[in-house]
């Protein structure tokens, strides 16, 4: 059974090893993460510390899918420092493992940070993607619209430079303040 739910404390030790599985598997598929190569263990390990450690500041927010107690996918919401930027928020890391893929879990991560995003106050959320990843199919759907392209913005894993695409979306009904 699927679960979405944010992560406020640091996790079991079986689901950060989860999440470091889940950082190589997506960099293994071929979704850079911001590696050219897959990441160690230790490099993955250190990664989510640092979210985890952005979390405990309350500068990041992450939701993590669960499909019977085993991670399946995450995404983060990183949130701007400056009082002039707070009603923004930035989609960051969208990851669904290679076993989970093709189900909707990230759809549903997404839904879900946008659930917190407008309880929150947040009235816009934006976001950089690989352009013509699965990702961005994700993203078109959950209702997204690009604000434009940028080449040359990825340096591949081959060594050639790619193009992102730029989303936003703008949230109804958001409520209350961040």
């Amino acid at each position: 059974m699927l679960e979405i739910r944010e992560l406020t404390a640091p996790p079991s030790l079986e689901l950060f090893s989860e999440l470091v599985e889940l950082l190589q598997d997506t960099v293994t598929g071929g979704a850079t993460a911001g590696w050219m190569s897959v990441p160690s263990t230790k490099e993955a390990r250190n990664y989510w510390t640092e979210v985890l450690e952005a979390v405990g500041r309350g500068e990041r927010r992450l939701f993590v899918a669960t499909d019977n107690h085993v991670c399946a996918g995450a995404v983060q919401l990183a949130l701007p420092p400056r009082e002039n930027s707070r009603h923004r928020g930035q989609v960051q890391k969208l990851m669904v493992h290679s076993q989970y893929q093709r189900r909707g879990i990230g759809l549903a991560l997404v839904q879900a940070l946008e659930n917190y995003a407008a309880a929150h106050g947040l009235t816009l959320l934006a976001l950089d993607v690989h352009s013509g990843s699965p990702a961005e199919g994700v993203f078109k759907r959950a209702g997204y619209q690009s604000a434009g392209t940028i080449p040359e913005f990825w340096r591949s894993p081959r060594g050639t430079l790619e193009a992102a695409t730029i989303y936003f979306r703008r949230l109804s009904g958001a409520a209350g303040e961040f």
